[in-house]
């Protein structure tokens, strides 16, 4: 896999302002009683969906310009049979769009604004649908990092498990079923936080909101992601919330996480790691009082972050003690004064490494 990759040096580390303001997941509670964002992610049981449409065409069409595909999405309810709702899908997506890389790729699911009021998807509009690339195992893999940061932060995209049988209309390909997760749109995620779409590019992390870029950045290290820059937008969404005088920072796309353990991830080569699973450090040198209301917010989730991973059937023995170990690791960085000097001030050695900013892939 040949991965593409603009390079800026950052002309410093040291955020000399600190400013943020927290925001955890009870807060949201208080939103969701005043604006209805509908009951498709207010829990995480798997749903079962039947899409129609021209399989081919949908597969073919990977270009810069992807177009959009009529197609009829089913839901399956409990009681009054399969729902139909008329939909439009579009492919999209950068390295899991490209034939090479995946055998299905990722969806754009466009909804009609007027949909049965009983419907699991009442007010929504546009969903993003992670489909099966090279393994199913890869979707439950990153759908529950979706999972463990929505217990850290309210700044963090919800996500459902389906299981999805794709019907191709032409009647030329035999149904396929495979598991897949749906992504809550951007406009909602940002509704949901009393805040709007921050758009403008090449914004320096020293300008974003201080307490949620340490937590992004300290999340991407957990994981093992290395995979994102702020000032490109690369893998990251910006928030301009209500009455706030900076960015706040999401992240999203983590499959190139060493934590997900896809076999297609690569680290770039200018980040001098050996793998995807070799954590390293990109954000910002933060203060140690910042650093530890940080750490406090992971360590209050350990439970429930573990948790996930222990009660999920669907996730093999073998990358569950995997993932618990990379996870102690992880806290007994955090744990260690001198491991946090070392590999979260210092850049565990190779503070230029981490100090490089991506673009992205091609």
């Amino acid at each position: 896999m040949k991965r593409y990759l603009y390079l800026v040096a950052f002309g410093a580390w040291v955020c000399s302002h600190v400013h943020g303001h927290a925001s955890t997941p009870k807060d949201t509670a208080k939103v969701e009683k005043k604006a209805n964002f509908g009951p498709l992610f207010k829990n995480d049981d798997v749903i079962k969906l039947r899409i129609v449409t021209n399989i081919k065409a949908l597969q073919k069409d990977r270009g810069a310009s992807p177009s959009n595909h009529w197609a009829e999405l089913y839901y399956a309810r409990k009681k009054k049979g399969d729902l139909k709702i008329p939909i439009k899908l579009k492919v999209r997506g950068n390295f899991r769009k490209a034939a090479k890389n995946c055998i299905f790729p990722p969806l754009l699911l466009d909804l009609p604004q007027k949909k049965d009021k009983n419907s699991i998807f009442e007010r929504q509009n546009r969903l993003k649908l992670v489909t099966h690339c090279q393994s199913e195992e890869y979707i439950f893999n990153e759908y529950l990092v979706y999972r463990m940061y929505n217990l850290i932060t309210n700044y963090s995209f919800r996500a459902r498990i389906a299981q999805v049988t794709y019907e191709d209309s032409a009647g030329l390909q035999k149904p396929v079923i495979s598991y897949a997760f749906l992504l809550e749109d951007e406009d909602d995620m940002a509704k949901r936080n009393k805040a709007k779409d921050y758009t403008i590019k090449q914004i320096p992390m020293p300008r974003i909101d201080s307490l949620q870029m340490a937590t992004v950045a300290v999340f991407e290290y957990m994981i093992g992601n290395t995979d994102w820059s702020v000032p490109y937008l690369h893998n990251i969404k910006l928030l301009a919330p209500k009455g706030g005088k900076y960015p706040i920072p999401v992240p999203y796309d983590f499959d190139h996480s060493g934590i997900v353990e896809a076999k297609y991830a690569q680290p770039a080569e200018q980040l001098e790691l050996a793998s995807v699973r070799e954590r390293l450090y990109r954000g910002l040198t933060y203060p140690p009082a910042l650093l530890q209301q940080v750490f406090a917010r992971f360590k209050a989730a350990k439970p429930e972050i573990y948790a996930l991973y222990q009660n999920n059937p669907h996730l093999k023995p073998g990358y569950v003690k995997r993932t618990l170990r990379y996870l102690d690791d992880f806290y007994s960085i955090i744990d260690n004064p001198k491991d946090v000097k070392r590999l979260l001030i210092y850049g565990g050695g190779k503070p230029q490494a981490a100090g490089v900013v991506i673009k992205g892939l091609n």
